[in-house]
Parts: C-alpha cells; structure tokens; sequence
C-alpha cells in the first residue's frame, strides 16, 4: 500500500484488502474509499493506542508456585547445558601446590 498519511483506494480494492485498510485506519492514516464518484472516509470510533489492542498471554501456570525452588534449579539446569553447548564444559579450578609439593585439598586442619 501507499506509505502516505492519506489514502485513497476504489471500493473493489477496499472489499479485497478490508482488514488491512481498517487497520491503518486504527494506527491513524486517512483512508478514503471511492465508490461511483462519491468519497468514503474510513474513520476509528475513538483513538486507540497499540498496547490497548494487545491480547493477554498467560505465561505463567496458575498453579505453580513462583517461591519454590523447583522449577527454578530445572531451569538452571537448562540455562547450564545450553551454555555447555555453546561455550564448551567448565574447567574445573587448578589445584594449588604447597611448597611441600602436596597439593591442597581445601579442607582447613585443626591444629592444637
């Protein structure tokens, strides 16, 4: 269609592009339709904003609990593989050597 504020187009083209003509009407460009030399102007009822139109999705199952930990270690799971997938598994830390040359396990040891 024209890219112009204002349109006009014959009543065999309006009849076949109904909902795509009533559409601009709604985001606000003058729609005229022509019929036996007389003029149509296609106006909306009342200015509408596009969020207004928006149909409501429920993304959330009303049942879950969003406080569980749940679905939310799945999640990470996911999240993990994914990452795995793409930037290769996680190298595991180095193990430090002590000057004795024993490698350090991590775990503190009482002395008395």
């Amino acid at each position: 269609m024209l890219e112009s504020k204002i349109m006009e187009v014959p009543i065999t083209q309006f009849r076949k592009n109904l909902f795509e003509l009533v559409n601009q009407a709604f985001e606000g460009k003058d729609v005229w339709v022509s019929h036996k030399g007389s003029r149509l102007r296609l106006v909306p009822e009342r200015k509408t904003s596009k969020l207004s139109r928006i149909t409501p999705m429920q993304i959330i199952v009303p049942e879950s609990d969003l406080e569980a930990k749940s679905w939310k270690v799945e999640m990470m799971k996911g999240w993990e593989r994914k990452w795995d997938r793409k930037l290769g598994p996680i190298a595991k830390p180095a193990r430090v050597a002590s000057a004795t040359g024993r490698a350090k396990t991590g775990k503190a040891r009482l002395t008395k």
